[in-house]
């Protein structure tokens, strides 16, 4: 004889599981931090809306079609004074992410060298890196940008020093480059028919060079042949597009610079408050990347150049093809940290009058305007995407270069 037993029955759901059930206390915590937080936002921009209300400045944000009504020395888009605010936040947003860019390359390339060469067993060589990196990276950057923008104020020459018959100074790659206390100048391209068929090829010239590196490391992991790169490189880099250029009829030409009158006409003039700015800024964070790349070095097992060298492999390839590869997985990291804090150093700028973003938008815009609050907050939101597209693009590439497991 056999019985059916019935399972009992679950009891209902009751509030009290909110708190005391696991299963869904921290979703109810969660939801009370968030309501909290939302409370308290909202309470705070409501207070600061009356508070401007009563003051006859309710949050507008209106101004930014208005005319600047002033100047900016260096801009790389069409700009003059009577162009809107919003045109002159677009041009200290360019004139920002120029010298970031260019700041992070060059930082790179003084960090990788002083790193490595930190490590170097020529003790001369290894104490001036050492110098370096412990000079730079314990002087506040604010100081070098002053110091940098007085030197090349005050010990370059003057342009009425290039004047005369024998003149005290002189210009540098035959007479195309003036470096003078007021700037530097180099030539201005003047793009003519057909110019826009050289930048193509140029720009399919370094895709070339990146597919042909990715070829020949693949061909290199495989058979284990290393074919002369470098020349390679080089090759795509330069024949294509001379080839181009030549055969349109040489489509670009060169406006060099020409003393005249007071000072150097034509050309691209570069300010020396950019130029401080960007050698103050890539020296100063070449120095903490030099320390990045050295313990990311040094944190590869000495197992591996060892073994590198047993084989016969020459001390360069083992750091290009042993040594680097791996530590790169250490570097990157920090790495981004350092391309972030040189981009929101070049607030900075203003130190030295380069008129950055907070130069533009955050300055002369906020006081002529006395809308404090709009500007401050279009200023945090701009600085917060560059900084997030930044980190994201860099994490990318760090994503790439894991480990890959089968």
């Amino acid at each position: 004889m056999t019985t059916t037993i019935d399972p009992p029955k679950a009891d209902g759901f009751h509030i009290s599981q909110l708190l005391y059930d696991t299963r869904y206390r921290s979703i109810t915590i969660q939801v009370i931090a968030f309501m909290a937080f939302v409370a308290v936002a909202v309470f705070l921009l409501v207070n600061v809306n009356t508070n401007l209300a009563k003051l006859g400045k309710e949050i507008d944000f209106g101004f930014l079609s208005n005319p600047s009504n002033y100047d900016i020395q260096q801009h790389l888009v069409a700009y003059d004074s009577t162009s809107s605010n919003l045109a002159a936040a677009w041009v200290g947003l360019l004139n920002t992410l120029f010298v970031a860019f260019l700041g992070c390359i060059l930082a790179t390339l003084l960090g990788v060298t002083a790193g490595v060469l930190r490590l170097s067993k020529n003790w001369l060589v290894a104490k001036i890196m050492a110098v370096y990196v412990e000079t730079f990276r314990n002087i506040p950057v604010v100081i070098w940008i002053i110091a940098t923008m007085a030197v090349l104020s005050e010990a370059l020459p003057q342009p009425k020093a290039f004047r005369g018959e024998n003149p005290e100074a002189s210009m540098w790659l035959w007479d195309t480059i003036a470096v003078t206390g007021r700037g530097t100048y180099i030539p201005k391209p003047e793009w003519g028919t057909g110019s826009v068929f050289v930048v193509l090829t140029f720009l399919l010239s370094l895709v070339g060079i990146w597919a042909f590196g990715k070829w020949a490391m693949r061909r290199f992991q495989a058979t284990g042949q290393i074919l002369p790169t470098f020349w390679i490189k080089l090759a795509i880099f330069f024949v294509p597009t001379l080839l181009v250029f030549f055969i349109l009829g040489r489509p670009i030409d060169l406006i060099y610079p020409e003393l005249k009158g007071f000072n150097f006409k034509g050309g691209i003039q570069l300010s020396n408050s950019f130029l401080a700015l960007w050698l103050a800024l890539s020296f100063y964070t070449g120095s903490f990347i030099a320390e990045i790349v050295r313990s990311g070095i040094l944190a590869i097992s000495k197992g591996q150049s060892e073994a590198a060298f047993a084989l016969g492999i020459r001390p360069s390839r083992t750091m290009n093809l042993v040594i680097l590869p791996q530590a790169l997985r250490v570097i990157i990291p920090p790495l981004i940290s350092q391309f972030l804090n040189l981009t929101k150093n070049s607030s900075l700028a203003l130190a030295v009058g380069y008129q950055d973003l907070r130069a533009t938008l955050g300055g002369t815009t906020m006081n002529n305007t006395g809308r404090e609050l709009e500007c401050m907050l279009l200023m945090m939101m701009i600085y917060l995407v560059v900084s997030l597209l930044i980190s994201s693009g860099m994490n990318v590439y760090n994503k790439s270069m894991k480990l890959k497991e089968r």
